[in-house]
């Protein structure tokens, strides 16, 4: 059985703002930057990962709080916070220009370093991507602000729980939820400090930067489960592109890596030129 708590043989670390960022990378080509989701952590793309690095050098992230990389000591989990995070890990590791996907949190994430650093963010993907208030947030992140449960949770996030959750974010027709999956959700979601970490987001009052969209220039992919809602990328970033999954869930990449990694190669090789890192 692996032991997702402990790092792989594959496992890199890099010093960035006082944190032990968690990263693999794999392949040669153009950079490209894949950013997981909330609760999750950087094994949300192995599958789509391992089809990109035959055409990109893949870099992905465990974001602050999540997977290896552990809680913030400031407990800042503010999207500009975990967006200069990003922005530094890159700068530390030399990567000047890249292309960003990003799913749920990462798309956010994603879309704030597109603004904040036109100047390298060479492509966009959104995948089932967060940002506008009226956004349904899901059951498991309204369960942590109850202040009665708040701090159970941070003691203990019992297996069940977690496996119901991932249930809850998958198509109708999915079957990728097994025990692997639980295990690895579980162990990781119960290393010191990732409860606590994932509580504190769930309870922190984000900036709404929804207005600014409009203003990225990056080119845009938008790949959308047809039930997810609360999104208006294709319809506020100019000149965006958007594939629509017709029975997906939230966590897409995991769900359809093929059709994932298909659409972002086509998207990037057409519409940019990354230079190669």
């Amino acid at each position: 059985m692996t032991i997702w708590s402990e790092p792989q043989p594959d496992s890199r670390f890099v010093a960035v703002d006082g944190l032990q960022i968690h990263y693999k990378r794999a392949g040669r080509g153009p950079a490209l930057v894949l950013l997981h989701g909330s609760a999750s952590s950087l094994q949300h793309f192995d599958h789509a990962a391992a089809l990109l690095s035959e055409s990109f050098d893949v870099i992905r992230p465990d974001l602050p709080g999540c997977g290896l990389t552990g809680p913030r000591t400031d407990r800042d989990y503010r999207i500009p916070a975990y967006t200069a995070t990003v922005a530094d890990f890159l700068e530390a590791l030399g990567v000047p220009h890249y292309a960003v996907a990003g799913n749920s949190l990462g798309g956010n994430i994603a879309w704030n370093l597109a603004l904040d650093q036109p100047e390298r963010v060479t492509g966009l993907v959104l995948v089932n991507a967060t940002g506008y208030p009226e956004k349904e947030v899901p059951a498991g992140l309204r369960l942590t602000r109850n202040p009665l449960l708040r701090p159970l949770l941070r003691r203990v996030m019992p297996r069940a729980a977690i496996e119901r959750n991932l249930r809850a974010n998958v198509g109708p027709h999915s079957t990728i939820v097994d025990d692997a999956m639980v295990d690895r959700a579980h162990q990781l979601m119960n290393r010191p400090g990732n409860r606590s970490a994932f509580v504190d987001f769930c309870n922190t009052d984000q900036p709404d930067r929804s207005a600014q969209i409009p203003r990225i220039t990056a080119p845009t992919l938008v790949l959308r489960s047809a039930g997810i809602d609360g999104q208006h990328f294709t319809r506020d970033i100019p000149g965006a592109e958007e594939l629509v999954h017709p029975h997906g869930g939230h966590l897409l990449p995991e769900e359809e890596p093929r059709w994932v990694s298909d659409a972002i190669t086509q998207f990037l090789r057409s519409s940019t030129d990354t230079p190669t890192h």
